[in-house]
């Protein structure tokens, strides 16, 4: 299937859905991206912890207005941080959006970073992703947004289709179809009915493409899928040669499905 210069929406199944999920099974802790950490301006900023529904203790980070009507939870990939998604929180919040990063138990950057607790494990990610889209919830946004690298991504589709309020908007970067006792069927995809945003990058080795195209022919409307053309994986596409043009996706689809309605009158 030819895919453009740049990106492509893709709109046919592939039948690949079998061969993803052994392949990915396969290399996903293999190919999840390098740890990535950021300068961060602390003032426009603030620490914060939260407790998972199983009573662990997650460090986050909340950026942007207090009084923001939307919100976006920003899950970060394996073996990275939080402090991945530091520079795009920080350019979410100056589009007025009030956003939280956070550590998956088990990761503890330190410093600004912040330090989760418990023991890292893969299959509590949306555990841990549940109690980051409380938090935020429970501190103004009721319009929450998903974006999500790699594990992180995987785990916003699944945390999207069971979030009793209902998530408006979710996005993934190269988010593997399954990772470890996590997986992304028919079922788990035909539950999210908010709009959804698949992004991976055309020469990532971890297959990311492959399960992009597998969960984006397996998903109802409204929905996107671009491939762009770059080798990076997770959060590193943010800043990989294409990685304005990632930013900007996301930016479009938040804007497009997050942005507050207007209230009818008369």
């Amino acid at each position: 299937m030819a895919r453009a210069a740049v990106s492509t929406s893709l709109a046919s199944a592939t039948g690949l859905r079998f061969a993803v999920a052994i392949g990915l099974l396969t290399v996903s802790l293999v190919a999840c991206g390098s740890a990535s950490s950021s300068t961060l301006d602390a003032g426009a900023s603030q620490a914060v912890t939260f407790k998972t529904s199983d009573g662990v203790t997650l460090a986050g980070r909340l950026f942007g207005p207090a009084d923001a009507q939307e919100g976006v939870v920003l899950s970060h990939m394996l073996p990275a941080d939080q402090t991945s998604w530091y520079p795009f929180a920080q350019r979410l919040a100056d589009d007025g959006y009030r956003v939280l990063t956070f550590d998956f138990r088990g990761y503890c950057p330190g410093g600004d970073g912040g330090c989760s607790q418990g023991t890292k494990d893969i299959n509590a990610a949306p555990t841990d992703l549940d109690a980051a889209v409380r938090y935020l919830r429970a501190h103004g946004p009721q319009r929450i947004g998903l974006a999500g690298a790699s594990m992180g991504g995987t785990a916003s589709l699944l945390v999207a289709g069971t979030d009793p309020a209902g998530i408006d908007a979710v996005v993934t970067l190269s988010a593997p179809q399954v990772l470890s006792g996590l997986g992304v069927g028919l079922s788990q995809l035909a539950a999210v009915a908010a709009p959804k945003l698949f992004v991976a990058g055309l020469g990532d080795p971890s297959g990311a493409v492959n399960a992009a195209d597998a969960m984006y022919a397996d998903s109802p409307q409204p929905k996107d899928e671009q491939i762009v053309t770059d080798d990076s994986h997770g959060t590193d596409l943010l800043s990989g040669s294409q990685g304005e043009h990632v930013q900007e996706l996301i930016e479009q689809w938040f804007g497009r499905y997050l942005a507050a309605r207007p209230t009818p009158t008369g």
